[in-house]
C-alpha cells in the first residue's frame, strides 16, 4: 500500500474497492463484507446522515460495542464531512450524557445493549433529535442502521475532505474533572503512515495476507485507530465485539489473526487462560501494546507463549496514538533494562523531556515528556485555554507523564507527573514501585501510591490483589513478604512501607486503576495532597 496515493481517510474505501473490490474487508460475527461492498455502504450512510441533516463539522455520538457497521459509520462521517464521537460504552449514564451534550451531537447510534440509556439520553439531551439502532432487537420507534441505510442513494456526495479537517473526536478519560474532546485531523492518521511507509520500519509493514483483529474497543484510539490502520492497508479484519480472552485465543488460533493491537491488562487475561499455550500461534506476526506500563514479568511471559514479535506502543489520545515504539528486536530477554523502556520516537515525532519551567533536561534526568509530531490532535473540543496549556506555540504536547531519555534515544516513561512520591526528599515513580512488585508469585493487580508521614513527608504504600489460589483458606496473607520481595529488587527508599490485601482494585470505565481514589482517604483533612 502506497501511503503517498491517500491524502484524507476518505481516499481509503474508494481505492480498495477499486483495487481489491471482491477481498474480504470486514468480517464481525458470521457477517462478512468485501471492500466494494464497504465503500457502497459508507456512500449509503453518508448520504443517510445527510437526509438527516448532518452537515460538514457537524458531531454524530456512537454509544455500542465493536462492530462492522461502526467503521461504516465512521467513514460515512468522513464522506461528508462530519465526525463521528465514539463513546467510552462502560462509562456511566451522567458521564455519557456530558459527551453527548458537550459534542452537540444532534443524532446518536446507538447498540443494541444500550437501547434504555438512548431513551433516557433522548429525554434529556436537547441537542439530540434522532436515534438510528445499531441491531435489531428490543428497540423502540428508531430506525435500525442495515435497514436505514439500505434506503439511501448511493450515489457519492459532492463534499471533498480536506487534510485539516477533523475526522474523530475522542473524549479523554480522566480521574477528576470533565473529559475533553480531543480533535484528530484526517492529517494526524494518514501523515504518520507516511512517515512510516518513508522509513520502512519492518514492523510497521503489512502485508496482503495479514489478517487483522480489533479487539480493543472503539470508544479509545486502541480500538478506533487500529481499525483504521487495518482499513488503510487493505487486509481483512476480524471484529471482535467486546474483548473475551477465550475469543481472542480462538481468532488467533482458528482464523489465522498475524496482527492485533492489546493492552497490558488484556495481555495478563490472554495469557493465563488454561488453554493458552495449547493454541496455534504459527500465524501471529506481531502483538502491539500500549496504553499503560507493562510489567517485565508479565511481558517475559506473553513473549514465551506467543512465540511472535513484540511491539510496545507509547502515545495518548492527543497524539492519534504511538509516537514512540520499542521495535521486536529490542524485546531481548537478556537485557532487562530495554525491555522497561517504552522505545524510540517512530520517524516524524520528537521527544523532550522538560522541567517545571519548560527547560529541557540532559539524558537520564526525569521529567515531563513532551511531544511534538504531525498526529498531534488540533485541540480540545471548545476549549482553547486547554489546548493553549497543553499545546505551546512551537507545537510541544505536554504530555502529564513523567520519563526520561537515556543516552541511546530510548524514552523510559514511569508515571503521571501528578503521581510522584516525594519521601525524605527523594522522588519515587509508582510505576517503577508496581513494576518490581508485580513480579511476586501471589500478585495479580497492584497499585502504589503516596501517603503522609511524619518523618519522611510522604511514604510509600502498595495495594495488591492477589491471584486466585494464593490465600489458603484460614490464613492471612503476610504482606511482609512482598516488602522483602520489592526490596530485592528497587532501592530501600522505593520500598512500600505498608502493603494492603484486597479483593480488587477499583478501575474507571477506561479500566485505569483508581489510584487517587485508594489515596485520598489518608489525606482527609488536610489542605494539601502533598506532605
Amino acid at each position: 500500500m502506497d501511503a503517498n496515493r491517500i491524502a484524507t481517510l476518505d481516499d481509503i474505501a474508494p481505492l480498495h474497492a477499486a483495487e481489491r473490490g471482491d477481498m474480504i474487508a470486514l468480517i464481525f460475527e458470521g457477517r462478512s463484507t468485501t471492500f466494494a461492498d464497504f465503500d457502497r455502504h459508507v456512500t449509503q450512510v453518508a448520504n443517510g446522515l445527510a437526509a438527516n441533516g448532518i452537515t460538514a463539522g457537524t458531531r454524530i455520538a456512537y454509544l455500542g460495542k465493536n462492530s462492522d457497521h461502526y467503521f461504516e459509520l465512521l467513514f460515512a462521517a468522513f464522506r461528508i464531512g462530519a465526525v463521528v464521537v465514539p463513546i467510552n460504552w462502560r462509562l456511566a449514564p451522567p458521564e455519557i450524557a456530558y459527551i453527548v451534550a458537550d459534542a452537540l451531537a444532534p443524532i446518536l447510534f446507538v447498540g443494541p445493549e444500550f437501547v434504555a440509556t438512548a431513551e433516557t439520553l433522548s429525554r434529556d439531551v436537547a441537542t439530540l433529535k434522532t436515534v438510528i439502532v445499531m441491531e435489531t432487537g428490543s428497540e423502540p420507534a428508531w430506525p435500525v442502521f442495515a435497514a436505514w441505510r439500505h434506503r439511501q442513494s448511493a450515489e457519492r456526495p459532492a463534499h471533498r475532505a480536506k487534510p485539516a479537517d477533523t475526522a474523530v473526536q475522542l473524549y479523554t478519560s480522566g480521574t477528576t474533572g470533565r473529559p475533553k474532546g480531543a480533535m484528530l485531523t484526517h492529517d494526524n492518521f494518514v501523515s504518520m503512515r507516511r512517515h512510516a511507509q518513508s522509513a520502512d520500519i519492518p514492523w510497521s509493514r503489512w502485508s496482503d495476507d495479514d489478517i487483522a483483529l480489533i479487539a480493543m474497543p472503539v470508544g479509545h484510539i486502541g480500538g478506533t485507530g487500529f481499525g483504521i490502520w487495518s482499513l488503510f492497508y487493505g487486509v481483512t479484519s476480524h471484529i471482535a465485539r467486546e474483548f473475551d480472552p477465550a475469543r481472542v485465543l480462538d481468532f488467533i488460533g482458528r482464523e489465522r489473526v498475524s496482527k492485533l493491537f492489546l493492552v497490558p491488562a488484556a495481555m495478563q487475561f490472554i495469557v493465563r487462560q488454561p488453554h493458552a499455550r495449547r493454541v496455534d500461534y504459527s500465524r501471529l506476526k506481531s502483538v502491539m501494546y500500549g496504553a499503560s506500563p507493562i510489567p517485565a514479568a508479565l511481558l517475559a511471559e506473553c513473549m514465551e507463549v506467543f512465540g511472535c514479535g513484540f511491539v510496545q506502543m507509547y502515545g495518548l489520545t492527543e497524539t492519534t496514538g504511538t509516537v514512540v515504539a520499542l521495535a521486536p528486536e529490542d524485546h531481548d530477554l537478556a537485557r532487562p533494562e530495554l525491555l522497561r523502556a517504552a522505545g524510540k520516537p517512530v520517524p516524524g515525532v520528537e521527544i523532550a523531556i522538560l522541567d517545571a519551567d519548560g527547560r529541557t533536561l540532559p539524558a537520564n534526568a526525569i521529567g515531563e515528556i513532551a511531544i511534538r509530531s504531525p498526529a498531534t490532535m488540533a485541540g480540545y473540543w471548545n476549549l482553547p485555554e486547554a489546548t493553549a496549556a497543553a499545546i505551546d506555540g512551537n507545537g510541544w504536547f505536554r504530555s502529564g507523564d513523567a520519563g526520561y531519555l537515556n543516552a541511546d534515544g530510548y524514552l523510559f516513561v514511569h508515571d503521571r507527573v501528578k503521581d510522584m512520591i516525594v519521601t525524605g526528599a527523594e522522588n519515587v515513580y509508582p510505576a517503577e514501585v508496581e513494576n518490581a512488585i508485580f513480579g511476586h508469585p501471589d500478585v495479580s493487580e497492584v497499585a502504589v501510591f503516596g501517603i503522609p508521614s511524619e518523618r519522611w513527608g510522604e511514604e510509600v504504600k502498595a495495594v495488591v490483589a492477589l491471584k486466585p489460589g494464593a490465600l489458603k483458606p484460614g490464613h492471612t496473607f503476610d504482606a511482609e513478604t512482598i516488602i522483602a520481595w520489592a526490596r530485592d529488587r528497587i532501592a530501600g527508599y522505593k520500598v512500600p512501607k505498608s502493603v494492603d490485601v484486597v479483593a480488587a482494585l477499583p478501575r474507571n470505565a477506561s479500566g485505569k486503576i483508581l489510584r487517587r481514589e485508594m489515596r485520598e482517604p489518608y489525606w482527609v483533612g488536610r489542605e494539601r495532597r502533598v506532605n
